[in-house]
């Protein structure tokens, strides 16, 4: 059973993570994923809204459905591995869902960096594949340092002074493990904002904060949900993001034969890389952790900026919400709720329980 919160314009209703599990495991299987494949995205999906991934979660789920019924995602892909060299390797995805790509990527660059060290691992012909810190995580898990960036699979940016979207959001996230205090996961788009976030003020029709986005053809910003057709994303730190987002890009894209500019509206070819360091080729790991723990607690601790009620550091709320929303549950919309419930219908799959 789900409970309500407080009546409020932006009410939601508390879903029990294992509720939103088996909801889009069946929705999958019911389209035509083999259950162990159903079983890995929605488990990386229903991780994604416990750690408060709120447009990369169950969210997602009627886009992606409607992805693949229009034949844009392919439901049994051929998942390849190709090892380039000692410490690189090229996966093609075979068009499948990128939670799967990502999960092989993710499995294929722990394996090489296991016994080089290192791990340099590009991926082409693969699909949005929710938030970065999934994956970062796994790393984390090993005991290894994660980098991971993708192209978007849509653009939403311009290059900085440009008005035409040739540039994705294109997120990046580090992954560093700690000891008793929480990992750092850094897990952040080079936009303002995620299309994600755009996209669920949309759907549950929310203004939009000043500085998301700018109407491409006067540059006055957009806070109207209802005029986002007519914007542009804008970069984090002016000119400066503008330049990560475009590396990332390159780096993700064409370096891995990837859709990158123009092409990415013509292909079905998002391209990924990730990066994975094994500490203990440096130093033993729990002496790296008792080190990051210290610097944590020095930071956290030091002289706060007027207007600053405390330091946080990236990934202490990641794993906050976690453990506050396994025990009470994911909050979501009623607008969302809507949405799924029809999807249920369609599908005929038993919907989301709820105390309506």
């Amino acid at each position: 059973m789900t409970t309500k919160e407080a009546s409020k314009p932006d009410s939601t209703i508390r879903t029990p993570g294992p509720e939103i599990h088996r909801f889009i495991r069946e929705t999958f299987a019911k389209i035509g994923l083999s259950d162990a494949d159903a079983e890995i995205i929605a488990g990386l999906m229903t991780r994604a809204d416990l750690s408060g991934a709120d447009a990369h979660g169950i969210f997602r789920l009627p886009q992606y459905v409607v992805r693949i019924e229009h034949g844009g995602v392919v439901t049994d892909p051929t998942i390849t591995v190709e090892r380039t060299a000692p410490a690189t390797a090229m996966i093609d995805g075979g068009n499948g869902m990128g939670h799967l790509v990502m999960s092989k990527a993710v499995d294929a660059a722990i394996d090489i960096a296991t016994g080089s060290g290192v791990a340099w691992v590009g991926v082409r012909r693969s699909n949005h594949a929710g938030p970065a810190g999934l994956y970062v995580e796994k790393a984390i898990e090993r005991g290894m340092i994660g980098l991971y960036s993708v192209v978007a699979g849509a653009n939403h940016m311009p290059i900085w002074g440009g008005a035409e979207s040739l540039l994705g959001t294109n997120p990046i996230a580090f992954g560093i493990p700690a000891g008793a205090e929480p990992p750092i996961i850094l897990d952040i788009a080079t936009s303002v904002t995620s299309n994600g976030t755009i996209m669920n003020h949309v759907l549950n029709n929310q203004p939009l904060e000043e500085g998301w986005m700018v109407d491409r053809e006067t540059g006055l910003p957009i806070t109207d949900p209802a005029e986002v057709a007519k914007g542009v994303l804008l970069p984090i730190g002016g000119y400066k993001g503008s330049g990560i987002c475009l590396a990332l890009g390159m780096m993700a894209g064409p370096l891995n034969r990837a859709a990158f500019g123009r092409n990415v509206e013509t292909e079905n070819n998002t391209g990924h890389f990730l990066i994975v360091l094994d500490v203990s080729r440096f130093l033993p790991l729990d002496e790296f952790k008792a080190d990051v723990d210290h610097h944590i607690q020095e930071l956290r601790s030091s002289r706060l900026m007027p207007g600053h009620d405390r330091i946080r550091m990236p990934g202490e709320a990641r794993m906050a919400r976690i453990a506050e929303r396994s025990r009470q549950g994911v909050p979501l919309s009623a607008a969302l709720l809507a949405k799924l419930g029809d999807l249920a219908k369609r599908l005929a799959i038993k919907p989301i329980a709820s105390d309506d």
